[in-house]
């Protein structure tokens, strides 16, 4: 592979907007992308795929280079060169690689790798943490297979076509799919293609959902014609499936706290052609008193760690912290507490997460089953999905429903 500097430069500025100005990965990658429409598709993805690289294995990389925060221009260049001397590519004739020492480089790489923390690249605490909950040897294969490139997986949209028409639609844009048994929606891509500027994807025919989360919408047993609410709703991913599985027949309340990300499911919604959708802004708990005991299916895909996506969002981990999970674990009991009143008497609601941890997932159920609202429900069925065994995303569902009364 041959560097080219415009390109590594650009690279160099998405680790800064991450490791300095602590922006999110994807968002950094995107706005730096648009910076030269000139680039072509291989340059725009070494930008992404390096720049994720190098951010998924900071801190072995930040070991070996010796530098620590704050990073200036010349330590953002010596860890991009030591990614470069690991992966074997010549380094050019450019100052910022003068005096590179790529025999220390390998040599402290191989001693590091030895040593869990640093060879998966993983904080401390969730180390420590993750040790804990579901055992050493759990979590060393998991940890493992969390730090590998997550697939492109798409979900077919069928209010406008079936899986089958879909994979002939891709292949006539060239783009080569896989099914996935199990996941009668499901299509993995052979090749990462930019999706967004394609003719199917602008006309609603897919979205772009992994498998596990695939998962979640089919498990709340809905039927068309339901009142459904996602009160976590955010941009729309859940609650677009939610559509397609009621062919447009019935009401979904799809709720979260953030406008702009509403905002963006209505546009999500229009291209999908799913119009059994409504959004409301959560701003007090009126919008709770108005839905009390009307809604037939609940789904909270409550706010997490995050740890079963650490594929896809590899900067999320440097960014948690154990004052932010404590808080994310209230309010995740928080939501199941205050939002089952919803449910009508034959109603059912799922909880999910795409986290590893039992502290977010099956331990909240138990403690919300012996609270004083929980008393009412029982517990029907829950699903752990591993990424180690899956090969997807980690997830955690649990469907309850209210106990029979005399």
């Amino acid at each position: 592979m041959r560097l080219h500097r415009n390109l590594v430069l650009a690279v160099i500025r998405v680790l800064d907007g991450i490791f300095n100005q602590n922006l999110y990965a994807d968002k950094t990658i995107e706005k730096i992308l648009k910076h030269d429409k000139r680039w072509g598709s291989r340059d725009r993805g070494f930008i992404a795929e390096t720049s994720y690289e190098i951010v998924r294995w900071k801190r072995i990389y930040l070991k070996i280079a010796e530098v620590k925060k704050p990073f200036d221009y010349q330590n953002l260049w010596r860890i991009f060169s030591v990614w470069a001397v690991l992966k074997g590519i010549d380094l050019p004739d450019w100052k910022e690689f003068k005096e590179t020492p790529k025999r220390r480089i390998k040599g402290k790489f191989d001693k590091f790798s030895k040593i869990r923390k640093y060879r998966e690249s993983i904080p401390d605490w969730i180390d420590d943490l993750a040790c804990k909950e579901i055992g050493e040897r759990t979590w060393e294969k998991e940890i493992s297979v969390l730090n590998k490139m997550a697939p492109v997986i798409l979900r077919t949209n069928t209010l406008k076509n079936d899986i089958d028409q879909l994979q002939k639609t891709l292949a006539s844009e060239k783009i080569i799919t896989n099914k996935i048994k199990g996941y009668p929606d499901a299509l993995k891509l052979i090749k990462r293609v930019n999706l967004f500027n394609k003719d199917s994807f602008q006309n609603g025919l897919y979205e772009i959902q992994d498998a596990s989360s695939q998962l979640v919408a089919p498990f709340l047993e809905i039927k068309p014609g339901m009142k459904i609410c996602d009160v976590c709703a955010g941009a729309g991913g859940k609650t677009l499936h939610l559509s397609s599985l009621t062919n447009n027949k019935g009401q979904i309340i799809a709720m979260d706290i953030y406008k702009q990300k509403l905002f963006h499911l209505k546009k999500r919604a229009k291209r999908n052609g799913a119009f059994n959708i409504e959004t409301k802004l959560i701003e007090n708990n009126k919008s709770i008193k108005r839905l009390k005991g009307k809604i037939d299916r609940l789904l909270i895909d409550a706010p997490c760690s995050g740890l079963g996506v650490l594929r896809r969002n590899p900067d999320s981990k440097w960014k948690l912290n154990p004052e932010f999970l404590e808080k994310i674990k209230n309010l995740q009991f928080d939501l199941i507490t205050k939002y089952s009143s919803l449910i009508n008497s034959n109603g059912k609601m799922v909880y999910a997460t795409c986290s590893i941890l039992p502290s977010e997932n099956e331990l909240q159920i138990e403690k919300f089953l012996k609270s004083k609202e929980g008393k009412k429900f029982k517990l029907e069925e829950q699903k752990k999905i591993s990424p180690l065994i899956s090969g997807f995303d980690g997830f955690y569902m649990a469907r309850l429903s209210l106990k029979e009364t005399c």
